[in-house]
């Protein structure tokens, strides 16, 4: 007897059935739930068969069926290639987006430093507002746990993590099944306290098993946007303007704007600003002088901006000049510069594909 696709359709539906309700399934519930067109006499044909092959039993006569031993290493198994199987092909697109854009960026940057005559910066894409598309737990070995997380835009991440306890796979599967009911679709910034509360609850005794997977996930997103680069261009424009001539003054400014950690904090301040504002200004922002987040521009206007291209990935753009500069100009070479990011990149992505 061959476990063919509408016997891998039944058990799998009374398996997803039994792992949400923890009460045996009766044809009824397969009927409504397998998208099968089947009778009900069909039905329990096919679960005698699944029951008679190992896969399913019956714990009480009447009743419906629950998975065996069998059954859960047959369902665990299956999600375990088609995890495999997702996370290989959306590695291999994500590598070739990536690519793809940090050069696009690097070209950008240029183009808006020569259109401007001023110094401009763009950062690469932030991960902090990515939602989080699901999690997938596997066991590698006792007391271990293979965490993989594929954010937004098919960003994978993967970590084994020591934990306290040896857990077996159906135990993993139920922890995936929650933790991904309770965080799944939300942004790292749209899990609260009490989410994460009522979530240890729900896990019972392996709250801190959830504690160590939630705490890792966050680990993940923050340590990529720390590893966020941002490409500049135009420094030595700044020389064209008297007013920033000055040998300590230029000095300051031109070692400012290269430094790479002082940049990729006015790209976290300027992205919380604007995610915190309602002022519908599409999220340009202007910092005359004293008003910027880096002290050693302070002689200095700094224009920005947010690029977004759908699927989490959001950006800065920004433009540093004299006080006396050409705002009008700036602000529209911004703007082509985001509608060509928003072209090539939607282009390239369809390429990819």
């Amino acid at each position: 007897m061959e476990l063919d696709d509408r016997k891998i359709i039944i058990l799998k539906t009374i398996i997803k059935n039994y792992l949400e309700t923890g009460e045996p399934v009766g044809s009824r519930t397969i009927s409504k739930y397998s998208g099968l067109n089947l009778s009900s006499a069909t039905i329990r044909n096919e679960m005698s068969d699944l029951e008679e092959m190992g896969y399913i039993i019956q714990p009480h006569t009447s009743a419906g069926r629950i998975p065996s031993d069998k059954g859960y290493r047959f369902y665990v198994d299956s999600i375990m290639q088609e995890s495999d199987r997702k996370v290989t092909e959306a590695t291999e697109l994500m590598v070739q987006r990536v690519d793809k854009l940090e050069m696009l960026l690097k070209q950008l940057v240029k183009v808006l430093a020569v259109d401007t005559n001023y110094a401009a910066l763009i950062s690469g894409p932030s991960l902090t507002q990515n939602r989080i598309k699901y999690l997938q737990l596997s066991v590698p070995s006792p007391y271990k746990l293979l965490l993989i997380l594929v954010l937004e835009g098919n960003i994978i991440k993967n970590e084994v993590l020591d934990i306290e306890e040896d857990l077996d796979q159906e135990t993993v599967l139920n922890l995936t099944i929650l933790i991904n009911n309770v965080i799944g679709g939300l942004s790292l910034r749209e899990i609260t306290p009490k989410m994460l509360t009522s979530l240890m609850m729900q896990a019972g005794k392996h709250g801190s098993t959830v504690k160590s997977v939630i705490d890792a996930v966050s680990d993940m997103i923050e340590t990529d946007v720390e590893k966020r680069e941002i490409f500049t261009s135009g420094a030595t424009n700044i020389f064209k303007y008297p007013e920033l001539t000055d040998a300590e003054k230029a000095s300051k400014l031109i070692s400012a704007f290269e430094e790479q950690d002082a940049l990729k904090e006015l790209v976290e301040e300027v992205s919380n600003s604007v995610e915190d504002q309602a002022s519908g200004s599409g999220g340009l922002q202007v910092y005359l002088g004293g008003e910027g987040p880096i002290r050693n521009m302070q002689d200095c206007s700094l224009v920005t901006a947010n690029y977004e291209l759908g699927d989490g990935m959001r950006g800065v753009i920004g433009v540093i000049g004299p006080k006396r500069m050409d705002y009008e100009k700036v602000l529209g070479a911004m703007k082509n510069l985001i509608d060509q990011l928003d072209r090539a990149y939607k282009r390239n992505d369809k390429d990819s594909r």
